[in-house]
């Protein structure tokens, strides 16, 4: 945990095994959510026996601030060799907690074959305050295979953002909602109509605040690399038009949170021809775009992976990124004081 003071003392939630072997990517990655002042949840991702892409989730809680764990859950039911993860995780009304991911279990025949009879799908669990796990939902059959997908609560209730895929291969981002209970149908935050024949690596992210909500996400439509955002005054049943942030060399890897004075700082990497950079700037909703502000350089290449960013109790913004070479080290930056 980080205070004033810096970093307190580290705590397992989970450790590699022979037998439990991690499966650690650049792209889908292990995380903690902090859902209430003592609720955590983690997830991490576990090889198969086939290795290689066949690995899946694991689910942890603790109600103490991470002192003690739970037994690890596996949300997913199927028994198949195939790839589950790229999970967000989130608080529903009742205490409880929602679980995405992404899941290839269609990808195999009714011999447990790998082949391509079905599409990746985004899937979705309740576990309810005492940890017990509902029945497993689809919330979208057909989407982008390695794309990371993101939650938020609004004032209306859940919502998920992540990357489509159509039968013509336009793999744009989309959005779900809980209303009274039940998941919508998947609807385009913006119709870009990028069309691509294979997975970008490259997943959106949204934050709330009320029924406010802002999405942020990479497309390269027309050979041109962008990353925008998009906002909705009514918890995502509608959104404006796309507002571009980069630079003209985008990478992607986005985040956003809202700030206090009404604007929502975006984070993406930029392309530079020497070396990449962090970047992140003011949006409002009403178009208006801050300067850029350099958080750090990094390297363009994947072993830098995805930078994340989250404001502390004090208005403060922490970011976190993972130096590239030497074995990986995760960097940590705060603002010095409160982003208005």
């Amino acid at each position: 945990m980080l205070d004033d003071a810096g970093w307190g003392p580290a705590l397992t939630v989970a450790s590699s095994t022979e037998e439990r072997e991690f499966f650690v990517n650049w792209a889908d990655f292990a995380s903690v959510e902090i859902l209430e002042p003592d609720l955590l949840v983690a997830h991490w991702l576990v090889r198969g026996p086939d290795g290689g892409y066949d690995y899946g989730i694991r689910v942890a809680q603790s109600t103490d601030g991470g002192l003690t764990w739970t037994e690890p859950l596996r949300p997913h039911t199927d028994e198949t060799r195939t790839e589950h993860g790229f999970v967000s995780k989130f608080l529903l009304n009742d205490g409880g907690t929602g679980l995405v991911w992404l899941d290839a279990r269609n990808s195999v025949d009714m011999d447990g074959q790998k082949g391509t009879p079905g599409a990746m799908a985004l899937r979705y669990r309740s576990l309810d305050p005492d940890g017990v796990p509902g029945l497993e939902s689809v919330l979208d059959e057909r989407v982008c295979d390695c794309c990371q997908t993101d939650a938020a609560i609004s004032a209306s209730g859940p919502v998920v953002v992540y990357r489509d895929r159509s039968e013509g291969e336009v793999r744009d981002i989309y959005i779900t909602r809980m209303v009274d209970g039940q998941w919508t149908e998947g609807t385009p935050v913006h119709r870009d109509g990028w069309v691509i024949p294979a997975c970008p690596v490259n997943g959106p992210a949204v934050a709330a605040r009320g029924d406010e909500l802002v999405v942020a996400w990479f497309t390269g439509v027309g050979n041109e690399r962008k990353a925008q955002v998009a906002f909705s005054s009514d918890g995502g049943v509608h959104f404006g038009e796309a507002i571009r942030v980069d630079d003209g060399t985008s990478l992607g890897r986005v985040d956003v949170l809202w700030l206090e004075n009404g604007s929502a700082l975006v984070m993406w990497v930029e392309r530079r021809p020497r070396v990449a950079e962090i970047l992140v700037r003011q949006v409002w909703p009403d178009g208006r775009i801050g300067e850029d502000l350099l958080v750090t350089t990094t390297s363009a290449a994947r072993d830098s992976g995805f930078p994340q960013m989250i404001r502390d109790g004090m208005g403060r913004v922490v970011f976190a990124w993972t130096q590239a070479g030497d074995g990986g080290r995760v960097r940590v930056a705060r603002t010095s004081e409160d982003l208005q």
